[in-house]
Parts: structure tokens; sequence; C-alpha cells
């Protein structure tokens, strides 16, 4: 998300077509809608964040309250500020704790420096699966690095990971067996040292570039 955003909360009228005319004054006033969640619904009343780029806390405000639907609402802090950067982590569990280990070492390292990255792991077996995680990944918010760690890949899921390279997002793989170590921007042997170098790639406070980087391997 290159553009600053805007978080605020919200509670409104469970009505279908209550978040629609939400976003409608957003538009309207020239803001444009960044995420959107609803983590609770209760008596007839639902609860929603919302991060919106082009608009600062105090016009977000004024324009939700001309909405009839919305009874409260309050300023909060966007995602991006509070856990900042992931770094994802996939595959075999005993190879995605080692990688968890140096990714989450390096990351309390950057974070005491003003840095926020965090780090989310899943434990995944079976080619359609990691293949569909991988793909997912795209779609996660914050998202900025993709570490596999398994002792075999390739076929979909190495499609996968070219479409994710695609969308801008590097990948980093353990030196495994199959066709996914060529298709990852970086190839790092120990897993330890490869959660490690996922998280200096991604954090503004570390002097590495993937990008010159980019095809070897370690």
């Amino acid at each position: 998300m290159s553009e600053p955003t805007t978080a605020i909360r919200l509670r409104f009228a469970d009505a279908p077509d209550a978040l629609a005319r939400i976003v409608a004054a957003i538009a309207a006033a020239g803001g444009t809608l960044r995420t959107l969640s609803t983590p609770r619904v209760h008596d007839g009343r639902a609860e929603a964040e919302l991060e919106v780029a082009g608009l600062d806390e105090e016009a977000l405000a004024s324009v939700l309250r001309d909405v009839d639907v919305v009874s409260d609402l309050e300023a909060t802090r966007s995602l991006d500020r509070v856990f900042g950067k992931r770094v994802i982590v996939v595959g075999g569990g005993a190879q995605v704790a080692q990688v968890a280990l140096g990714a989450v070492s390096e990351a309390d390292r950057h974070n005491l420096r003003g840095e926020r990255i965090s780090v989310d792991t899943i434990a995944l077996v079976g080619e359609d699966n990691l293949a569909a995680a991988v793909r997912a990944v795209a779609d996660l918010p914050r998202a900025r690095c993709l570490v596999l760690a398994g002792s075999i890949m390739g076929g979909e899921i190495t499609n996968a990971v070219r479409e994710l390279r695609e969308h801008g997002v590097p990948v980093i793989a353990l030196n495994m067996a199959g066709s996914v170590t060529d298709a990852a921007d970086l190839v790092v042997s120990d897993p330890v040292q490869a959660g490690t170098m996922a998280v200096m790639a991604i954090a503004d406070t570390a002097q590495f570039d993937l990008a010159r980087q980019r095809g070897r391997r370690y």
C-alpha cells in the first residue's frame, strides 16, 4: 500500500445497502476505499474497520457522519502502522519453524529501530494446497515477501510462484528438490538464514537489496 491511509471504526445499521451507501459517500468526497472488514454484527448493528486513501481523518469523519445509517464512529490506527509489513512463511512444519526463528529474531532487531514487521506462518502439505496458498499471498494485505520452506516443491507450485512474482511479491525458497527453486528470486540452504534475509529484504533499516541477489543460491 503505497499511499497513506486514514483508518476509522464505525457502527452502522445492518441493512443490505448500508455498506454501499457508506462507500458511495466516501467516493463522492474523493476518497478511495483500501481495506474493509466487518468483525461483528450484534442486535441489528454492524461494526466495520475501514482504511481510506485520499481523505484525512477530519474529512473522512465528516463524510461518514452525514450517512444516516452510521450511528457511531471513532478514529483508529491503520494495520499498516500497527503491524506493518508481513513476511509469509509456507511449507513443512519443521522447516517453517526454523525460518520463523530467523525471521522473528531479525524482525525484532529492526522493529526496535522503528520498523513494523510481522511474521505469519502456516504448515501445509500437498501440491494443490501449497499452490493455492502461494497465489493467495497476492491478496493478503501488507504481504511483502514469501518464503517457501520445504523439502520438495514443483509443478503447479512453481507456476504459482511465477504468478506471485508478477504481482510484485518476491519469493525466497529453501534449497530443495523440485523446480520451484528455478522460479524463486533467491534460494537459501539454511532456513534460519532464509528467514533473516526475508526480513532484511523488506526492512527500510537494512542494507540488503534482494534485486541484486536475484537468481543466486546460498
